[in-house]
């Protein structure tokens, strides 16, 4: 499959703001409803046993869209894909934020997920208006705003409930998204892909792809560990501060600020690889995050000193998943362009549910062995990453091994 090759095939600074922020502003919506899930429950009549659909069906809804919607964008132009998702998003915001009852909230939690993949399409798109060179720059600068927007979502999900409600959250995030919208449907290039295959045989390659892809394979198992620690520390960690530092909801959103920190490693691994770096940075993002990890596990008491170490652990945590994803799709990306939409959709979900098995880990560890337990589960997970990496055959263990 051939693609049209778009003028320059070098990426301005202002393009690449507008990328990155628009990643960080859609991928946003997937985390907004995780520490509300409490008032929502209460205002649309959810039983207490079935909040936890209102998270659930979001990640379903964004595993579907990163198999079913991402790989469209190998065939169909990407602008017109951009939109048309976006208008859904919107529609789905505006839906949950008048929701009535149960069933409507989640099924528009259930589009909101599907639809939000559209940031998904959006880095890879990226790589396209960018030289070969600049391709690990511009796959971690678009990528660092993807992971502020996770990052804030939540403190801002609380700040913003605090004042206003709930429903502002949903409201406002639909304004934005509707602006961004327009602003995106001016200023992108087209980019329209030459389709020769079918909506149908294209799902089927997706299965084609993953197994005749190693490097697909391994990237997205070492993400699927390393966030599925994420997922399991940011699942339980509120738990820890409200129980052993008594801190409310709004000091837990300022705790979540922290990890902000880790989103500075994404630039620079994307740098650090374009210079062949890959392999080194690999392992140092693993041992770094079973470290994080480790102090957890170490330092338990109620002191100041330990909360300073649970804040220290939160960005290298952070650090280390934000720089191996963007290892992982610079190396996945370099393999074609002709795939680099089911490549990514594949990456993302793969490495997404791995995220779902660390949330579960989470709430069953801590139920069941506290706090240590947790963090001893959080740090085999980045360990058997790094158990998978030795077994790949690479020249060596030197900083230009590639991954």
């Amino acid at each position: 499959m051939q693609t049209t090759q778009i003028e320059g095939k070098r990426i301005s600074s202002w393009i690449m703001f507008l990328l990155a922020s628009a990643c960080g502003l859609i991928v946003a919506n997937l985390y907004y409803a995780q520490t509300l899930v409490g008032p929502i429950s209460d205002a649309t009549g959810l039983s207490s046993g079935a909040a936890g659909l209102i998270v659930t069906l979001t990640q379903i809804g964004y595993v579907v869209g990163l198999l079913f919607i991402v790989p469209l964008s190998d065939i169909i132009e990407n602008r017109r894909l951009v939109v048309v998702s976006l208008i859904v998003v919107v529609g789905a915001l505006l839906a949950a934020t008048f929701a009535p009852n149960p069933p409507l909230f989640l099924t528009a939690s259930l589009l909101i997920g599907m639809a939000s993949v559209v940031a998904q399409i959006l880095v890879p798109y990226a790589t396209y208006l960018a030289s070969e060179e600049q391709s690990g720059r511009v796959v971690g600068n678009v990528m660092s705003g993807l992971l502020l927007g996770i990052m804030f979502a939540r403190p801002v999900a609380s700040f913003i409930t605090g004042i206003w409600g709930w429903q502002a959250v949903f409201a406002l995030s639909a304004i934005v998204i509707t602006l961004l919208t327009v602003l995106l449907s001016r200023i992108l290039p087209k980019r329209k892909p030459l389709p020769t295959i079918d909506y149908g045989k294209l799902i089927v390659t997706l299965g084609t792809l993953l197994k005749q892809t190693p490097i697909l394979r391994r990237r997205a198992i070492y993400q699927a560990c390393l966030f599925g620690a994420f997922s399991l520390f940011w699942t339980v960690v509120p738990l820890r501060l409200a129980d052993d530092f008594g801190m409310s909801q709004q000091g837990i959103a300022l705790f979540a600020l922290a990890g902000v920190g880790g989103a500075i490693a994404a630039p620079i691994a994307g740098r650090l690889a374009d210079k062949g770096w890959t392999g080194f940075l690999t392992v140092l993002a693993m041992i770094i995050a079973a470290l994080s990890l480790l102090l957890t596990y170490l330092f338990q008491d109620n002191s100041t000193t330990a909360l300073a170490l649970l804040v220290l652990a939160a960005i290298m945590l952070d650090m280390a998943v934000s720089g191996n994803l963007v290892l992982g799709q610079r190396a996945i990306f370099s393999l074609g362009s002709e795939a680099r939409g089911r490549l990514n959709g594949l990456f993302m979900s793969i490495f997404f549910i791995g995220g779902a098995i660390g949330s579960s880990l989470g709430g069953w560890s801590y139920a069941h062995g506290g706090w240590s337990f947790t963090s001893l589960i959080g740090v085999v997970m980045p360990l058997l990453a790094l158990l998978y990496f030795i077994t790949e055959k690479i020249p060596g263990f030197s900083p230009r091994g590639r991954s």
